[in-house]
């Protein structure tokens, strides 16, 4: 803004995008200097002022001064592409009317800008992203230039599209204030209202991802400790003739001799060059007893047993779902079915997860021997009804799945206790408390309705191997 050494204040810089701002403070400033009356309506000089007396000069005088004030007022605001326009001008009215209709224009221009307006105005809507004082700002900046337009609008008016216009999260307290008597109320009382539930609405979310940070400090410290747990423990597989156990990461370097056969045990890792292994510490997978690997167990139904899983060329056992998923079907992302035909916990909601290994890969079998892929496996955070919070872990993402299910099995594995009986559904966990009751649904399923915490800023990818 322009200052100059006449007045101890700035003058507001005029530009052809903000004439309505300007025009505003500028009525202010002509006021404080008792100079808006005679830019407004302007003097007229007598035709002979010969004629006059001597009071009559002394008031023409001050009053062409008082003019010419306000025309010095005017100029200090004005660049040098602005002051072209008013260079011919003789008062202040002269120069105003000339900058109105320049920049705001005449009549017509006036009706076309106020459509323009009115139309902006009926189509406001809140953003998700957006702040109640920012939307607030938003809807009286147009309020603002309608009404310097000749627009009337009443409180009412801006109040009632304010209320209609929100994002879905204030549904509840615009139905408290519209019970009330709108007309009685102010544009003020009603922000108060709505900055008040934005404000406890912010803190629940702050108390969340709270409560997802500790969460996931938990998991860190968890895998953590199973880390330094599997130190020594590794996947044995069947080498050829020899039939060593090896880990993991010592079985990818090497694919010669490799025989069919596939078990698991765990043992303290010793140099390949050791001739003699101690198993005494070692306990099969398969049998859960010690002194020898998996691929070695002579327990021969164990392939046979595991009838939900299928051998295939990928990292992970394969899951059969018995569940028919239909694609004209519409499920709410928080519902989750209790299946006793899965072999693991599914969801198809990458968000929903607050870690997720996305190197594990498979496929799922469903019932009419379709697959889908698996595109990794994680652990999601659920909220209780208690206000606490808990984790599903071991589930498996499925993009395609259109429906979460909770693998009946992986719970008893987990150690829950499930009880079926007048159609409904026991849950309890393993210290025999209830963890839910479940009423059977008219189309025979049993349906869990769980809220997951939003925790998209928490999620890590796991870098070295898939934890369970």
């Amino acid at each position: 803004m322009a200052n100059n050494g006449m007045y101890p204040f700035q003058t507001p810089r005029l530009t052809k995008d903000n004439y309505e701002n300007w025009c505003l403070r500028m009525k202010a400033l002509l006021g404080a200097q008792d100079a808006w009356e005679i830019t407004h309506k302007g003097f007229e000089s007598p035709q002979n002022e010969a004629s006059l007396s001597r009071q009559e000069k002394e008031a023409l005088t001050k009053t062409r001064m008082k003019d010419q004030h306000a025309l010095t007022l005017i100029h200090q605001c004005l660049d040098d592409s602005m002051f072209a326009k008013v260079a011919n001008a003789n008062t202040a009215k002269e120069a105003w009317e000339i900058l109105q209709n320049s920049l705001q224009g005449v009549d017509k221009v006036k009706k076309v800008r106020l459509q323009v307006l009115r139309g902006e105005f009926e189509t406001l809507r809140m953003k998700e992203s957006e702040s109640i004082s920012d939307y607030y700002s938003r809807v009286m900046t147009i309020v603002n230039q309608m009404k310097r337009y000749g627009e009337t609008i009443e409180d009412v008016r801006v109040i009632e599209k304010i209320l209609r216009s929100l994002t879905p999260k204030f549904d509840y307290v615009v139905c408290v204030i519209e019970s009330k008597d709108l007309d009685s109320m102010t544009i003020e009382n009603v922000m108060g209202d709505l900055q008040a539930q934005e404000d406890k609405l912010n803190r629940r979310q702050e108390e969340s991802i709270e409560q997802a940070l500790k969460a996931k400090a938990f998991l860190k410290n968890n895998r953590e400790e199973k880390n330094q747990k599997r130190q020594g423990r590794g996947r044995g597989r069947g080498y050829g003739q020899q039939g060593c156990g090896r880990s993991d990461r010592e079985d990818r370097t090497s694919s010669r001799n490799r025989g069919r056969s596939r078990g698991r045990g765990r043992f303290n890792y010793q140099r390949p060059n050791e001739k003699k292994h101690d198993k005494s510490n070692i306990e099969c997978y398969n049998c859960q007893k010690f002194g020898h690997f998996s691929w070695e167990c002579q327990n021969e139904s164990r392939n046979e047993e595991r009838a939900n899983l299928i051998e295939d060329q990928q990292d992970i056992e394969e899951p059969t779902l018995l569940l028919a998923l239909k694609n004209e079907e519409k499920n709410d992302a928080s519902t989750w079915y209790l299946d006793n035909g899965a072999s693991n916990h599914m969801c198809g909601d990458k968000e929903a997860f607050v870690e997720l290994d996305e190197k594990v890969k498979g496929n799922v079998s469903f019932g009419d021997s379709s697959k889908v892929q698996i595109q990794g496996k994680g652990t999601i955070l659920i909220s209780l009804k208690d206000g606490s919070h808990s984790l599903i872990t071991e589930v498996y993402y499925v993009p395609k799945l259109r429906s979460n299910i909770l693998s009946l099995g992986q719970l008893l594995e987990k150690g829950y206790e499930i009880h079926m009986k007048d159609c409904c559904l026991w849950l309890r966990d393993q210290c025999g408390n209830l963890v839910a009751k479940v009423s059977m649904s008219k189309n025979r399923m049993f349906m869990l309705n769980l809220k997951t915490i939003d925790a998209k800023c928490l999620k890590a990818s796991v870098e070295n191997e898939a934890w369970c």
